[in-house]
């Protein structure tokens, strides 16, 4: 009776050890007696106990390799690049996958050094960072080729990361920033340029505007002297007087317009009493001796001389004959 117990509970844990289940995404590699017997794929499977045996299981999922090389460009900068490599088995060449690579990680690593190595020595460093996707294209392109056999598919490559040494990063960026100062300065010199122009042409058509606007103050001004002068003749004032009293009056609504104005210059006047009395006493004096030489002038004789068949007519100031009597 014991005996049949053992047998029957041996019997139960061999009956359970012949099932197994699969992982959605996995497959399981079945051996006989140490040969290759089939591949299963998810769900609850059967298997001869002793006689089968699980030999593996792969993973079909996309996977993600990491690879850092250090590396040299064309112009001898050492540099640390970082590429991502995704990848998965074939489902349909899961054999190849388990027999015939035993370390997939080991062998990608390999061809991404072989690839990174041939391809950045022949940029500068400036290319390098621009040409980043050629390199990734490159990489993938190579592991496609040797990994296909393999049962492997390479997703995609990426070159997530250039890392130059700290001074060549510091050297990089004061060039930068060197040339970011210089584009500030031509623009600066362009902006300063285009203000200086403007200011010439406000001040061309300000002294412009400015010439017009004296230009009609003074005919306004020669207009106001002529009605003024003509209001005076009206009641008795000659030009000669009406002239000095206008001129007064402006000296001293000049004098009124200084005063009013605390920005003004310093302007030397004769302000005295007796300034305004002198001044019209200077006109008026001037005034009348001219009026003195014109009267005289035009009471001077005019003689007529005749010099072959050419007459002139000349003005002698001391010659007071009429110049039409015979001479005596």
């Amino acid at each position: 009776m014991p005996f049949l117990i053992i047998i029957l509970f041996l019997g139960v844990v061999i009956l359970f050890s012949s099932f197994f289940t699969v992982k959605q995404q996995t497959a399981v590699v079945i051996e006989r007696f140490g040969k290759f017997l089939n591949i299963r794929n998810s769900g609850l499977q059967l298997k001869l106990p002793i006689i089968d045996r699980i030999a593996g299981r792969v993973n079909l999922r996309i996977q993600q390799l990491d690879v850092i090389i250090e590396t040299q460009t064309k112009d001898n900068v050492f540099i640390k690049m970082k590429v991502s490599v995704q990848f998965k088995v074939i489902p349909e060449h899961v054999y190849e996958a388990f027999y015939k690579l035993e370390y997939p990680h080991d062998q990608i690593t390999a061809y991404v050094f072989d690839v990174v190595r041939a391809e950045v020595p022949k940029l500068i460093l400036d290319d390098v960072f621009v040409r980043k996707d050629d390199i990734a294209v490159a990489v993938k392109r190579e592991l496609n080729e040797a990994m296909t056999t393999y049962g492997y598919d390479i997703i995609n490559t990426l070159v997530t990361d250039i890392d130059p040494d700290i001074q060549v990063k510091n050297a990089m960026n004061r060039i930068n920033a060197a040339e970011r100062e210089k584009t500030a300065a031509m623009f600066e010199s362009d902006a300063q340029r285009i203000r200086i122009v403007a200011k010439a042409k406000a001040e061309a058509e300000s002294k412009k505007l400015q010439g017009q606007g004296i230009a009609d103050q003074r005919r306004e001004i020669a207009k106001g002297l002529v009605e003024s002068v003509a209001v005076l003749n009206e009641v008795g004032i000659n030009s000669q007087e009406a002239s000095a009293l206008i001129v007064i009056t402006q000296h001293y609504d000049t004098l009124q317009a200084i005063g009013a104005d605390t920005n003004s210059n310093l302007i030397l006047l004769p302000n005295s009493p007796q300034a305004a009395s002198d001044m019209l006493n200077s006109m008026v004096t001037s005034f009348t001796a001219s009026n003195i030489i014109g009267e005289e002038m035009k009471r001077q004789p005019r003689k007529v001389k005749k010099t072959g068949n050419h007459t002139s007519l000349d003005y002698n100031p001391s010659d007071t004959s009429n110049p039409e009597e015979p001479a005596k």
